[in-house]
């Protein structure tokens, strides 16, 4: 997944990407895959990411499910508290967004969600398409 962001001209900025929400009462920490930015020509700046890289692997497809959109809505908003350059990606390999299709309610937890994605293919290293 790494060198397909890398193929597609990102360049890596954390390998893992700690966010950390101190409080007087206690300080969180998430670990988050990756971060990378990107300079953007037509927007004259760079385009910051975070990426939730998830493998969908697991033996229950709605369980890991369940894991992912929980950290993914936690992930964001820490992000929108303490990083809010940085947009939050969740990426999938291209086999789970073919099992994503077969299951209608998830596509509209995602679409509720507006859970920003993008779909690689792991033998290619390439990335197939960004769902912003």
């Amino acid at each position: 997944m790494k060198r397909a962001l890398i193929k597609d001209g990102w360049k890596i900025t954390h390998d893992p990407y700690i966010l950390e929400n101190k409080s007087d009462a206690e300080s969180i920490k998430y670990q988050i895959d990756l971060g990378a930015e990107k300079l953007v020509i037509a927007e004259k700046g760079m385009e910051k990411i975070a990426i939730e890289i998830k493998s969908f692997l697991q033996a229950s497809f709605a369980s890991e499910f369940h894991s992912v959109i929980g950290k993914y809505i936690v992930y964001e908003q820490g992000l929108q508290e303490i990083d809010e350059n940085r947009t939050l990606f969740l990426a999938i390999p291209d086999y789970a967004e073919t099992k994503i299709e077969t299951y209608p309610f998830i596509q509209r937890v995602l679409k509720a969600k507006n859970v920003k994605m993008f779909v690689y293919n792991v033998e290619n290293e390439i990335i197939v398409s960004w769902i912003k």
